[in-house]
């Protein structure tokens, strides 16, 4: 399968615990598709709200498209997300628990397509950022002291 990353959400990792993962298709516009294309996408502040039977992404940023001049969407919109009937159901489950929400993770193109990783999460608290921060600590270096042995 061809698949080329375009954007991930790297803050995600360190502000909750991803539980479970989805592959979603993206409902967009033609300007968006050829600015997603040209890697122009930041899901830094998205989310995903999940209504009824709809799941929509919300905040997240696709600069505009240059080319497009007038024909161009607004960069902020809500866009839905592709899902099936099951995993809109399981979504719609896993939220209605007291701290969990649905983040994406990263957009990539699989197939000429764009898709969107989502995950279900639990918000992290303080201390387990902290200890996160201090494992990925100790392990710079370790890795500093194998490369002063060789």
């Amino acid at each position: 399968m061809n698949i080329k990353v375009v954007a991930t959400n790297r803050k995600a990792r360190f502000e909750y615990f991803l539980l479970e993962h989805y592959e979603a298709g993206l409902a967009l516009q033609g300007s968006e598709i050829k600015s997603i294309r040209a890697g122009q996408v930041s899901l830094a502040e998205a989310y995903v709200r999940v209504e009824g039977r709809q799941a929509w992404l919300m905040e997240a940023h696709i600069a505009p498209y240059a080319q497009a001049n007038r024909y161009n969407h607004d960069p902020k919109r809500p866009r839905r997300l592709l899902l099936h009937r099951k995993e809109l159901r399981d979504l719609w489950d896993a939220v209605r628990q007291k701290g969990v929400t649905i983040v994406p993770t990263r957009v990539y193109l699989k197939e000429g397509r764009a898709k969107l990783e989502i995950a279900i999460a639990k918000g992290k608290k303080l201390h387990d950022k902290r200890q996160a921060l201090a494992q990925r600590e100790a392990e710079r270096e370790m890795e500093r002291q194998m490369q002063r042995r060789e």
